[in-house]
């Protein structure tokens, strides 16, 4: 599978990375890249081949856009020429496949990913929504690419792409906050900075790795840890008498809707 890929930033060296790092030979990517740096930065980092010129794009089986979402206008202009049959697969954030296709001359082949910043360290996930035009050789290259940085999910609706935003697109701000929010209680308690971080990240992650690795739901796991009587439940309590839950459902709602929006937007 020869991949080329439009734009050299920060999700696309992710997923270079991590298809070097699941054994693709390097000799099969390009990148395009107009910064003179980074395309230096590509080669030396992952030994791909670089270039500023879409002259390249002929004998490739796949083309991912990895460009900003206000680029990708002008880029699918210049892309246009040179499509015969490849796959395309946009990680663009927000924009339709159907506004995509229609920028390539209602090209049909396309893929539009909704991948997260976890795919910095290969622990992301990514949800895939294919155009009736893409065959099944074409899903499974599109899939081996977003599985090289964490797990894939197919839609087989792109309208769920705006709740896919919202909750795992969104979502790891929101960890973030809650972190956040939880080293700055530590901090309230009296615990130093240093402490105060550490039993956040810790906490977080160790919670998240049981959720994933336990056979129980998440609704019993935090059961399991809520006594009768005990600290954890007047701690849950209290997030409960302040509606937690449905202010987290009111943020990705609001998430959404933008989601939206800028679809409406970013497709004019």
């Amino acid at each position: 599978m020869k991949i080329n890929f439009i734009g050299g930033g920060n999700m696309a060296r992710a997923i270079i990375g991590g298809l070097k790092q699941n054994g693709l030979n390097m000799s099969a990517v390009t990148v395009l890249e107009l910064d003179a740096q980074k395309r230096i930065d590509l080669t030396q980092e992952f030994n791909v081949k670089t270039t500023d010129s879409y002259a390249d794009f002929n004998d490739t089986d796949v083309v991912v856009l990895a460009v900003k979402p206000q680029q990708l206008k002008e880029v699918c202009a210049q892309l246009n020429p040179v499509l015969k049959s490849q796959l395309v697969v946009s990680i663009a954030a927000g924009v339709r496949s159907k506004d995509i296709s229609r920028w390539l001359g209602n090209y049909s082949a396309i893929v539009r990913v909704m991948p997260n910043t976890p795919a910095q360290i290969r622990a992301g996930i990514s949800a895939l929504y294919a155009m009736p035009g893409v065959s099944k050789t074409q899903r499974d290259h599109a899939n081996i690419i977003l599985s090289a940085v964490g797990k894939t999910l197919w839609l087989d609706d792109e309208a769920k792409m705006d709740a896919v935003t919202a909750i795992s697109g969104s979502g790891p701000a929101y960890v973030f906050y809650f972190i956040e929010a939880l080293q700055d209680a530590g901090l309230a308690l009296g615990l130093d900075a240093e402490a105060s971080k550490l039993l956040a990240l810790e906490t977080f992650a160790g919670a998240s790795l049981l959720a994933t690795q336990s056979k129980d739901d998440i609704k019993t796991l935090r059961a399991q840890v809520t006594s009768k009587g005990g600290t954890t439940e007047q701690g849950i309590l209290t997030l409960e008498t302040g509606n937690i839950k449905g202010i987290i459902s009111k943020a990705a709602k609001a998430a959404a809707d933008k989601s939206v929006m800028l679809g409406d937007q970013l497709g004019s």
